[in-house]
């Protein structure tokens, strides 16, 4: 019966998207203003994969994808599912136009999902039950000027990667990692499950925050750090190379709430050579490793 049963499983999954549809979507897009400049990828289903390159124009290639158990539910996704642009001027934003879900400015009401910079998506009437006819994915490998900042999320079946960058990073995942490589100013980092890996070619003068909840957390930084810091985990524990590192008092922070002040204390501060840019790293199930380079 074991044999029979796992046999009908395969057979059930095999089956669950009998029509499958894959497009290759090239853009090459260009800012309006010099300066300053930021690129927006808000992703639901997919990977982004971003290098910086010395050129002036947003190269991008996505493949999109879309699964369906019948045609006529394949054809409404490749119809309704699209990849959305918006330029605006000194911004460009890309994201998924699909078939439960609005994309634009976010407000106080609570039915805004994955916002980002005041960005995000918004259920059709409000309404959380609207019944996706497919599943859809969309895999970004995208070049652009080094120089750019960039506030980049995804949320299922997708990992992030960004390398070779001079410009702030912010990046948000759900289920998946995140890799930052060859990046030298401020950076956000926030995943839920998964690995957040940080390599620093030049070390950040403003503050920065890493943060997973199951993962591990690694970051380089170039020889002769400083920085205070800050370390949170449930079940982790903090490792370094660094030599030069001193305990620092522990902080209260007070804020007020709905339901009174509250207080959140954090024993685990140190001061890195002299201290200075302020990096804070936090895990829930993960181990945090802040090495410098030796060379």
């Amino acid at each position: 019966m074991k044999s029979i049963l796992i046999s009908l499983t395969f057979c059930i999954q095999s089956v669950a998207f009998a029509q499958t549809f894959t497009e290759k979507i090239n853009k090459d897009l260009g800012f309006e203003k010099k300066g300053a400049n930021a690129l927006m990828v808000a992703n639901i289903n997919g990977s982004i994969k971003i290098t910086g390159y010395d050129g002036d124009n947003v190269l991008v290639e996505v493949t999109r994808t879309v699964k369906a158990n019948t045609e006529e539910r394949l054809e409404k996704g490749k119809s309704e599912i699209q990849l959305g642009v918006m330029d605006l001027a000194d911004t460009l934003i890309l994201f998924t136009e699909g078939l439960c879900s609005n994309f634009g400015r976010s407000g106080k009401n609570r039915n805004w999902n994955h916002t980002q910079n005041g960005w995000g998506y918004q259920w059709i009437d409000g309404q959380k039950s609207c019944n996706e006819l497919c599943d859809y994915a969309f895999d970004y490998v995208i070049r652009v000027p080094r120089t750019t900042n960039l506030i980049i999320s995804t949320v299922n079946n997708g990992n992030i990667e960004v390398q070779n960058m001079l410009g702030s990073v912010k990046t948000n995942n759900v289920n998946g990692s995140i890799k930052l490589e060859g990046v030298e100013r401020e950076t956000f980092a926030h995943t839920i499950n998964g690995n957040v890996d940080i390599t620093y070619t030049k070390n950040p003068e403003k503050p920065c925050r890493y943060y997973t909840l199951n993962g591990d957390i690694n970051a380089w930084f170039q020889k002769g750090l400083a920085a205070d810091l800050s370390f949170e985990s449930f079940n982790g524990d903090f490792f370094t190379n660094v030599a030069r590192l001193e305990s620092l008092p522990v902080k209260v922070e007070k804020k007020q709430t709905d339901k009174g002040i509250k207080y959140k204390v954090n024993g685990n501060r140190f001061k890195i050579g002299n201290g200075g840019v302020q990096l804070d790293f936090e895990t829930f199930n993960g181990n945090v490793y802040l090495k410098e380079k030796t060379n």
